[in-house]
């Protein structure tokens, strides 16, 4: 609901949309279709409130997933300035497995804004691969990591190791592999 053409929200007004943004979230991991008046209790806030900030299921869906989007996206750079470039990309890839099951407990709802064509998978990938790039430089540039890797490339890879593993254990032991064949 907030964009380049809606004006700022007020201080209260943006500390409860966020507010419902993480209780949406958590409701979600722990509820296959938590009800809105529930979301609405958790935050604090009332159901009108909701409302004015997400008219619909989906346009909070959306809020939560985007956020967990840019918040792994910002994740590349912090850990990019903590750790080695080989160990940042490799913390980056646990971080991904969070993102996804965000996403796999609003499947349903993100069925329909793929559908629509609110979310696409390829603007998705691009701001991932964008969040991934400057590790891929960095770790051309120490020796940790092959010069020669498309960021694109390794978030299709993530991902679709994420798409086929039959669980943690094996989804870790893939990641081991990758992150293997990224290094010089």
């Amino acid at each position: 609901m907030s964009d380049a053409s809606s004006p700022p929200l007020r201080t209260d007004a943006h500390r409860n949309r966020q507010r419902l943004i993480e209780v949406a979230r958590a409701s979600f991991a722990g509820s296959a279709k938590p009800s809105l008046e529930a979301i609405a209790r958790d935050a604090g806030v009332g159901i009108g409130t909701l409302y004015r900030h997400f008219p619909t299921r989906d346009a909070l869906v959306e809020a939560v997933y985007q956020a967990e989007l840019t918040r792994l996206c910002e994740q590349a750079a912090e850990l990019l300035a903590e750790l080695a470039p080989d160990a940042a990309l490799r913390a980056w890839m646990d971080r991904f497995s969070d993102y996804v099951a965000a996403k796999r407990e609003m499947a349903d709802s993100l069925r329909s804004l793929f559908a629509g064509g609110a979310v696409t998978s390829i603007s998705t990938r691009q701001r991932m691969a964008d969040a991934v790039a400057p590790i891929l430089a960095a770790g051309a540039v120490a020796g940790t990591l092959r010069g020669d890797v498309d960021s694109l490339d390794v978030v299709a890879s993530v991902a679709g190791i994420f798409m086929t593993a039959s669980g943690p254990d094996q989804a870790g032991r893939m990641l081991d592999l990758l992150i293997a064949g990224l290094r010089p």
